[in-house]
């Protein structure tokens, strides 16, 4: 008896399918058998689609928010490190000049 290997979607794929059963034009079960798809796995996307649809929108702006946030203080510490090494060589160099 051959094992069935289990299959694997994109997220694109499941997206396409969950606002397909969004949207209502067909039933849940006629869009499975359109994708050769379990209606439960059908219902399931569209239930992780609808809970999480608000998040697309918040996560842009927080996301980059936290991102400018992090480079500025990687700079930051940069700079602070820099300082420190730059004190350090006036101080060494001090006799030479």
């Amino acid at each position: 008896m051959e094992k069935k290997s289990r299959r694997r979607f994109t997220p694109g794929f499941k997206s396409k399918v969950a606002l397909e059963a969004v949207k209502g034009l067909k039933t849940i079960n006629e869009i499975a058998s359109g994708y050769g798809l379990q209606p439960a796995q059908v219902s399931e996307w569209k239930r992780i689609l609808l809970e999480n649809m608000s998040e697309v929108f918040e996560k842009d702006d927080h996301s980059k928010e936290k991102e400018f946030e992090k480079e500025k203080e990687d700079l930051l510490k940069i700079i602070g490190e820099l300082k420190v090494h730059n004190e350090f060589y006036k101080k060494k160099l001090k006799p030479y000049l």
